[in-house]
């Protein structure tokens, strides 16, 4: 988190509320409330008292037995539709991180299954370097 320290960039972790939107006209209206594990937030404007108001730019989930079908099914659409431009699901069990990226279709498109000992860059932040042993450290 301390990278975000030099950046326009915020890290929030939860219980941060992140409320998704359907714009009409000039009104908003917000369609879905969630509590992402980790969401990075890069438009100030969208950071409020209450949360967060609109997608964030990348959310990361992390698996448990009880949320595994819910982050990698309605979550996946929910924040495929609502514009989340990375997307990262974490399995503590398996030692992976499934990694989606918004293509300039709308579409989610995995990019590589990361291991544990690998050194991760993400899409959005490429000289942000994370050490997934560290991660995945029991």
């Amino acid at each position: 988190m301390s990278y975000f320290l030099k950046q326009s960039c915020k890290a929030f972790v939860a219980p941060f509320e992140v409320r998704l939107i359907k714009e009409k006209n000039e009104n908003k209206e917000i369609l879905t409330v969630v509590q992402p594990d980790i969401c990075v937030i890069c438009d100030g404007n969208k950071i409020d008292a209450r949360g967060c108001i609109g997608s964030p730019d990348c959310i990361i989930e992390i698996l448990s037995p009880a949320t595994a079908k819910k982050d990698y099914n309605e979550k996946f659409n929910l924040y495929q539709e609502n514009g989340v431009k990375e997307y990262w699901i974490v399995n503590p069990d398996a030692n992976v991180i499934d990694n989606y990226i918004l293509d300039e279709n709308g579409h989610y498109q995995q990019q590589e299954l990361f291991a544990q000992s690998q050194l991760v860059h993400p899409h959005l932040f490429p000289d942000l370097e994370i050490d997934l042993k560290w991660v995945f450290k029991k």
